[in-house]
């Protein structure tokens, strides 16, 4: 188990007053986020998106177990997705990074709460790089709602990223990626995990996701694992693993 030293940040994050303003003018305001650095001066970033209903807390333990060399400083940036209504969970007021009518790549997005969300990710991106980490050296990852918008911001981001991962996730807007895509990050390493008793996001959509990038040529690693929906040991070994070949 590495060592590791958890701070948590709020001097350079949004105010709570914030939460509410869905797509009010907040531009340059950092959402709140949970800080765990894995030795001192960090070189690389991790950027990990949490699911919907939770919050940074929720990914926090696992840095320990991912097995990272104490060499290897970086740091781990987990943001707590803004507080908003979702409809398929009967209008209940949680932390998500946009509305979800129902579970599909194509029908009842919020393109609005998307697009908003997504600035809010790339101000996190690019205050890791005004922190001093090139952009090359920043893994976009999320599981579950926060993999789709790893997803959705990472390949689309128009610098080139050391890596994106997506957990028990899936495409936002497929039909767009091809015309969206950035040219910096269309050869940019994807780890892509999924569980194939998910009853929450359906495996097949993951599947169909990873389908679709390996269709367009990109760099994807596939895992499957026999759980439903959450992660498990092994699998947190193979994300380890792959980020210390994207960090290394």
């Amino acid at each position: 188990m590495t060592a590791t030293l958890y701070v948590m940040n709020s001097s350079k994050s949004a105010h709570n007053d914030d939460l509410n303003d869905r797509h009010g003018d907040d531009y340059g305001k950092l959402l709140e986020y949970v800080e765990v650095t894995t030795s001192g001066d960090p070189s690389y970033s991790v950027i990990w998106l949490h699911g919907l209903g939770a919050d940074g807390h929720d990914f926090e333990p696992i840095v320990p177990y991912l097995g990272l060399p104490p060499a290897m400083a970086v740091r781990f940036i987990f943001p707590h997705a803004m507080i908003r209504p979702v409809t398929i969970n009967g209008g209940a007021v949680m932390r998500a990074w946009y509305d979800i009518i129902e579970i599909s790549t194509s029908r009842g997005q919020d393109e609005a709460g998307i697009k908003h969300s997504a600035r809010k990710v790339i101000e996190l991106i690019d205050f890791e790089i005004r922190r001093g980490i090139e952009a090359s050296k920043i893994i976009l990852a999320g599981f579950s709602q926060g993999g789709a918008m790893a997803l959705h911001v990472g390949l689309r981001y128009p610098q080139k990223l050391a890596g994106i991962m997506a957990l028990s996730a899936y495409l936002l807007f497929p039909d767009r990626l091809q015309s969206e895509s950035s040219e910096a990050n269309a050869g940019t390493p994807i780890f892509i995990g999924h569980g194939t008793q998910d009853p929450v996001v359906p495996y097949s959509l993951g599947q169909a996701a990873h389908s679709m990038l390996q269709a367009g040529q990109r760099s994807v690693e596939w895992h499957s694992y026999p759980i439903p929906h959450s992660v498990s040991q092994p699998e947190i070994a193979d994300i380890g693993r792959w980020m210390q070949s994207r960090l290394g």
